[in-house]
């Protein structure tokens, strides 16, 4: 209504994107600490921050935490900043299409805004590749 775009910087997007993991993400929490695990004493340690690039803006979001950090979310995992769905598959598969790890590395750098270096895309070639090829 307002006339800026839905999915740029300060877009409706982000908001929306914002909500869902967390809401998916306390799902996954609430699933973790199931009875049997309330029973060996993991205890909900409040939340974290978090932010998170996609291909449309950065945003923040608060984690789900307990105290013995068992919670391990499938959803955006420990350490995750980039939100992109199988960028590993992506990579591979630019790879295998004869692109350099310079041009790999340019075209992850426009489709999600951040960096990764040569050495990092040849190390998520060299673990992937022979379970591709098994």
């Amino acid at each position: 209504m307002s006339g800026k775009n839905l999915f740029g910087e300060g877009g409706a997007f982000a908001p929306m994107l914002k909500k869902v993991i967390e809401n998916s993400l306390e799902a996954e929490m609430e699933a973790h600490q199931d009875e049997q695990e309330r029973t060996k004493g993991i205890k909900r340690s409040g939340k974290g921050k978090k932010t998170l690039k996609s291909r449309f803006d950065s945003f923040e979001i608060d984690t789900p935490e307990d105290r013995q950090s068992s919670f391990e979310p499938v959803l955006v995992k420990k350490r995750q900043t980039i939100l992109a769905d199988q960028l590993c598959g992506k990579i591979i598969g630019l790879y295998g299409l004869g692109m350099s790890y310079r041009d790999i590395s340019a075209h992850i750098k426009e489709m999600c805004d951040t960096d990764i270096s040569h050495t990092v895309l040849s190390q998520i070639t060299d673990r992937i590749i022979p379970e591709v090829k098994a």
